[in-house]
């Protein structure tokens, strides 16, 4: 399930690609939103591929690392996970910190968009951000996406937006 943008080529992860998956998700840059600055054991790493590819061969989706087409050079991941007891997949994408302001974040996230779309026919797409997380929240508009509501999740005050297919 490899798919591309004009400057990304987004495929699928398995469990070779541990050390890659963890390496984002403890990064000070990453989570801090995306695991509110705790750090992760890497098996909880592990068990999310797990869990991820078991996604991609009875749904069709999961999480696609994300590397540069021009160079191969990884630098995060993309795709549509499960979060807060939602039924379906919200938008989720992680980006390293030197990747960060020169649209890469929306491109990927739009190829997933389009995706969830066209090809899983889903109706409308979740996504949620801490408010305090600017950088995703223009992301989400620029995809079109419209906020939907603002709850308290963990403690911490998290937006949820909604986009509907075209």
């Amino acid at each position: 399930m490899r798919m591309e943008t004009a400057r990304i080529v987004l495929e699928p992860f398995t469990l070779a690609d541990v050390e890659l998956f963890h390496e984002t998700n403890t990064s000070a840059f990453v989570r801090r939103y995306l695991w509110d600055n705790e750090t992760i054991k890497n098996e909880v790493s592990r068990q999310i591929l797990v869990e991820m590819e078991k996604c991609f061969a009875d749904l069709g989706w999961g999480l696609w690392k994300l590397m540069t087409k021009d160079t191969g050079e990884y630098f995060g991941y993309a795709g549509l996970w499960r979060f807060f007891d939602e039924q379906q997949p919200q938008l989720l994408y992680a980006i390293h910190e030197a990747f960060t302001g020169q649209g890469y974040a929306t491109e990927a996230a739009q190829r997933v968009v389009d995706y969830a779309f066209e090809k899983l026919m889903f109706s409308d797409l979740l996504a949620a951000v801490d408010t305090d997380n600017t950088a995703s929240v223009s992301v989400c508009k620029r995809l079109g996406f419209r906020l939907l509501e603002e709850r308290i999740i963990e403690d911490k005050p998290t937006l949820f937006f909604r986009r509907e297919a075209d």
